[in-house]
């Protein structure tokens, strides 16, 4: 796999880490003060309209909003153009997410990562995330399949996707992506979760995070003139359904149930 692969598989989305943490968190199996840590990363982090602030604040400060939320009641969405299962009805958050591509969910508020990028005055380039946190109405939880079923589904996904692309050729125009692809028949992966999560949801997450970086990076970077556009239109349908498998694997990994 070439650097700029290798780079795009390594960071999973905002949204997956936050909810998993938390969740966690709030389940009472990691402490409260690794939690900012473990989202961020090595990022900044704020958090924007929160209860009780009047101004953005750093992400410790605006995680005591989920200290109420029981941990089955947090839960990630990862929405699409055409799929926003898991969002309540049109308004300001569900734009948001739809945008984002990713949010969190409880009863009665939702928070959405939003990607600031910055210059300096000596002209380095930076970014911060702000968490947008969107008041709800009466928000219920779509039903969603769990992690036994999503794995069954994203193993088929991935082995129909890497026989029509194989006979595509896309090694011709994107060998990192087919590279990464047949790597991921194997379950070698660095992506983990929290404590509370079994062995299945574990394993769920590892091949899921690593498969969607592989799907953001071939979503944005074209193929330029190695491929015209009905062989890009054949690489584009045989990842759609990948895409949304590797979307529902997410889910049940990180919203499946915990235990102690």
């Amino acid at each position: 796999m070439s650097p700029a692969a290798d780079a795009a598989t390594r960071t999973a989305r905002r949204s997956t880490r936050f909810v998993t943490w938390v969740r966690a968190w709030r389940a009472g199996l990691v402490p409260f003060d690794e939690l900012a840590g473990e989202i961020a990363g090595d990022e900044e982090h704020l958090v924007a309209d929160a209860p009780g602030t009047w101004t953005d604040v750093p992400l410790p400060q605006g995680l005591p909003i989920f200290a109420k939320v029981h941990p089955d009641d947090i839960r990630l969405v990862l929405p699409a153009p055409g799929d926003p299962r898991g969002l309540p009805g049109p308004g300001e958050l569900t734009g948001a997410a739809l945008l984002a591509g990713e949010a969190v969910m409880t009863p009665t508020f939702g928070v959405v990562p939003q990607v600031r990028r910055h210059t300096s005055g000596s002209g380095v380039e930076f970014e911060t995330v702000l968490w947008r946190f969107f008041p709800v109405d009466e928000y219920r939880p779509v039903f969603q399949i769990g992690a036994a079923e999503a794995e069954t589904e994203l193993a088929t996904a991935l082995g129909e996707a890497t026989d029509q692309l194989t006979k595509l050729d896309v090694a011709q125009w994107k060998p990192e992506l087919a590279g990464a692809l047949q790597a991921l028949r194997r379950p070698e992966s660095t992506a983990t979760l929290p404590a509370g999560f079994d062995p299945r949801a574990r394993r769920l997450f590892a091949r899921a995070s690593v498969l969607d970086q592989v799907l953001a990076l071939a979503e944005t970077n074209a193929p330029g003139g190695a491929v015209n556009g009905y062989e890009a239109q054949q690489r584009d349908a045989a990842l759609r359904p990948l895409t949304t498998a590797c979307r529902q694997a997410l889910v049940a990994a990180c919203n499946s149930p915990l235990c102690p």
